[in-house]
């Protein structure tokens, strides 16, 4: 008898949460179809979950920050019949420097692989998903979508706070056809992002507890599907982090997250 895998696309899977996901994921026994800019690093990871797993692995290098790049990516997967069963959307990047500091064309990439990327793709996988009476969407917010905008990556902390809104409201219009939709908010997690944005020496100064591996994040996901949580927030202290920026009064909050801000960013 044949066993039938769950095909599940993720975005920005060559590192971090991506891969992590990718990793736990293939040792499930998903059928992956994996997403990121540098192929060769897909080709790499795909490699060794054959290997590791028997998982099936498929992969396409593609900027998801490029205009049209969903559509091609959904119709890309229409061509070799695969039906996405779960859409991790993971993708992202941090711009460092105030809105000013940089070209309208990179702040557009920005949106458009952040938030308009995502969208579209939930959006042209969820009529099958709703057809079939099951699937699971993750978009991949983070623990800023709670805190006050900060100077410094000005997208950033909006972006988020939209992908965790647009996943409440998912959950609330899919539930009754059978689609899970779950927002990851983890706070700082052991990647490449801050080498990306060339914050990694300041980012060392914070001590190790606020601090999580890619793969604990990935693993509270899961734990939060399986419990049906709309939204997931891993670690304890991003947890507390969440209920005091609820707690304290706004304007203490903002004058907090602007002095914390300047020590960790660069502006």
């Amino acid at each position: 008898m044949s066993t039938v895998r769950l095909v599940t696309l993720i975005t920005g899977a060559s590192a971090g949460i991506g891969a992590a996901f990718a990793d736990t994921l293939a040792e499930r026994g998903h059928h992956l179809v994996l997403v990121a800019r540098r192929g060769e690093r897909l080709e790499a990871l795909a490699e060794r979950l054959r290997g590791l797993y028997g998982a099936r692995v498929d992969w396409v290098a593609l900027d998801l920050a490029e205009p049209g790049a969903a559509e091609r990516l959904i119709a890309w997967c229409d061509e070799r019949e695969f039906s996405i069963d779960w859409l991790i959307n993971n993708a992202g990047l941090g711009m460092p420097g105030r809105l000013h500091d940089s070209d309208w064309r990179e702040h557009a990439a920005c949106l458009r692989l952040m938030v308009e990327a995502p969208t579209e793709l939930v959006a042209r996988a969820l009529p099958m998903m709703r057809r079939r009476g099951c699937g699971t969407v993750i978009n991949v917010a983070s623990l800023a979508a709670y805190l006050p905008g900060t100077e410094g990556h000005t997208l950033y902390a909006g972006i988020k706070a939209y992908l965790l809104r647009f996943s409440e409201s998912l959950a609330l219009e899919n539930r009754a056809a059978g689609v899970r939709v779950c927002a990851l908010c983890p706070g700082l997690t052991l990647s490449e992002f801050h080498d990306v944005t060339g914050t990694r020496e300041l980012m060392a100064k914070l001590p190790g507890f606020m601090w999580q591996r890619a793969d604990q994040v990935v693993e509270a996901a899961l734990d939060g599907l399986a419990h049906d949580r709309t939204i997931v927030v891993p670690g304890r202290f991003n947890r507390l982090t969440k209920r005091l920026a609820r707690l304290i009064p706004e304007r203490l909050a903002l004058w907090l997250a602007a002095r914390e801000s300047k020590r960790y960013r660069q502006l």
